[in-house]
């Protein structure tokens, strides 16, 4: 079988058309309803939609059941897969399901210790790393599993990572990305990025991988909010001009659409696309798309 991924989200990026992508978590139950319904409200903005694997070590419903769904409705979905909560036999065995099911797009990750979620008892898994993961799934599109064994049938997937361009040291998550693109890693969603000149010093040094970017978008809810991101989140730092605006705006809403699509906008032609994780207000992204001066999906 043609391993070429059947995936519009592929094809998106290897025309050069700029793609934006958002997030969306499964619920924790059975009730898809708010998910859709959100997923219908952003269908004209966004051209694939990241469905998180028991996001923060919370439980939730399964992520391939829920990108099938999506698939269902006519969205298209990128089905995220942790190594926390499964050992190579079972992400394996996911990884064909989702192709069986005709989910194309993958990201894959290593996940978040489950001591921080919502069962901190659970015994976390991680028996392969990312790359491995990757390398894997790479294995799988070419007709082999990860012990060499042949497939009857052979999957297709388009496999994205996921890298950090504000990590310290940088040089090691630039070292981890080469290994992720020599894995097999066909696209990458960073993460959020603020300080745009920054972000363009870190691209100086990966322009050799020649592999499409996303560059991530976290739209700032508050003062406060940039201040904890600064705070807690690794690779983050919200410039201190971009605090004292959100600081001094008579609407946050505003002020945090203004600084999400002007972010948008001088990133468009940086890189191939943006990842949008808005957190709860996903009703701002069709304006931020908008401001931005791109196009509907």
């Amino acid at each position: 079988m043609d391993d070429t991924p059947s995936s519009r989200l592929a094809a998106r990026l290897a025309s050069g058309d700029f793609a934006i992508t958002s997030e969306l978590t499964p619920p924790k139950g059975i009730d898809l309803g708010p998910l859709l319904d959100k997923a219908r409200s952003l269908g004209a903005h966004v051209h694939a939609f990241n469905v998180t694997d028991s996001h923060n070590a919370r439980m939730s419903l399964s992520a391939l059941a829920t990108a099938h769904l999506l698939l269902d409705q006519g969205f298209e979905p990128i089905m995220q897969q942790t190594t926390r909560d499964r050992n190579r036999i079972a992400l394996q065995s996911d990884l064909l399901g989702a192709a069986a099911l005709g989910i194309a797009n993958v990201v894959l990750m290593g996940g978040d210790d489950p001591s921080a979620g919502d069962h901190p008892d659970a015994k976390p898994v991680f028996d392969m790393g990312t790359e491995a993961l990757i390398e894997t799934a790479g294995k799988l599109t070419r007709g082999t599993d990860a012990s060499g064994a042949r497939l009857h049938g052979t999957p297709r997937l388009f496999i994205g990572a996921v890298v950090n361009p504000g990590a310290k040291p940088l040089e090691r998550e630039i070292a981890r990305m080469a290994k992720k693109v020599e894995a097999g890693a066909r696209f990458f969603q960073t993460q959020a990025i603020y300080d745009i000149g920054r972000f363009e010093g870190f691209l100086r040094r990966v322009e050799g991988l020649e592999v499409p970017l996303l560059a991530g978008i976290i739209p700032l809810k508050s003062p406060k909010m940039a201040q904890y991101l600064n705070r807690n989140v690794p690779g983050i730092e919200v410039p201190e001009t971009l605090i004292a605006r959100m600081a001094g705006a008579p609407n946050a809403e505003e002020e945090s659409t203004a600084i999400a699509a002007e972010t948008l906008s001088r990133l468009r032609e940086r890189v191939q696309g943006a990842h949008i994780m808005a957190i709860g207000w996903e009703r701002l992204i069709p304006r931020i798309v908008a401001e931005a001066g791109l196009p509907a999906a």
